[in-house]
């Protein structure tokens, strides 16, 4: 198990509150896409839908999200789950909780949070995933507060557009709306993530740390001197990709010339960001020709 960044000493050096990603960073994997068999079992998406989201996670992992990729993947979504009944996905994900989640979680991740709860951090979930996914996960890891994704709802079902999206930009807005409710500095906080896309949150704190960064946040953090820190599941094959891309990329940046701005994993990034966007297409136009009067 590698080593997590030790707390300092001294009641003013140990973080007053510590925000957290989700995906990635406590699990493995993405919270939305892990219940997609359950929502198929439901008859809420079909099975050609489930092997796309997975698909989709695969590209995630090995190319990462960027923020075109991620607006995608959030229409998409937003319009797969329109007309959905809230109750129902609630009772859904609180049904198969621990069974889809508790493997999920990164042995690190849970030393991890006990390691800030016994300094008296206060710990704050924040995800892009859905509220109806986000609330029960962090009742389950332990974390009292969060801000997720939160969809327009009408007469008990998903009207098809969101009220706030907690994702880049946003994070370090929830962020900034929570530290000033807990009354803490921000610069005397801790934020971790794996995605460039909240590079917005980890600027915002003290103390920021990457946790299985994609490509450009690892760039970011080596540039920037934060902690880079590598979180496993045994036997993970989805963990063992993380690992062949950081080698990958970690062998790129030590070779390359001085000055060389080219990344290997950039080829196959654009190819997946257009793989990604063509099958969260798929997903949708499915979805839609279902809705369809014949």
């Amino acid at each position: 198990m590698p080593d997590l960044p030790a707390v300092p000493t001294g009641p003013a050096a140990a973080p007053q509150a510590v925000f957290l990603d989700l995906d990635n960073t406590i699990i493995a994997g993405s919270s939305a896409l892990a219940f997609a068999r359950p929502f198929a079992r439901a008859g809420l998406i079909d099975r050609a839908t489930v092997a796309r989201g997975a698909w989709a996670q695969l590209l995630l992992v090995l190319a990462g999200a960027d923020a075109s990729t991620m607006d995608t993947l959030r229409r998409r979504m937003v319009l797969i789950c329109q007309g959905w009944e809230v109750a129902r996905v609630r009772e859904i994900v609180a049904g198969t909780l621990q069974e889809i989640i508790g493997p999920l979680v990164y042995p690190e991740a849970a030393r991890l949070l006990e390691h800030h709860r016994a300094t008296g951090a206060e710990l704050v979930l924040l995800s892009a995933s859905g509220q109806e996914v986000v609330e029960p996960i962090a009742r389950l890891v332990g974390i009292d507060r969060f801000r997720a994704t939160r969809m327009r709802i009408e007469d008990g079902r998903y009207a098809g557009d969101i009220e706030f999206y907690c994702y880049g930009e946003g994070k370090a807005v929830a962020a900034r709306e929570i530290a000033d409710e807990l009354g803490v500095d921000l610069t005397r906080c801790a934020a971790y993530s794996d995605s460039i896309t909240d590079l917005p949150l980890l600027s915002a704190v003290g103390m920021p740390s990457v946790v299985n960064p994609d490509r450009e946040l690892r760039a970011v953090a080596r540039e920037r001197g934060w902690p880079v820190l590598a979180f496993v599941r045994a036997a993970s094959r989805r963990d063992r990709l993380f690992r062949l891309r950081d080698r990958l990329a970690d062998r790129w940046h030590d070779t390359a010339p001085a000055g060389t701005r080219r990344d290997p994993a950039l080829p196959l990034a654009v190819a997946a960001g257009g793989v990604l966007t063509a099958l969260l297409a798929g997903a949708a136009a499915a979805r839609v020709s279902r809705r369809a009067p014949s």
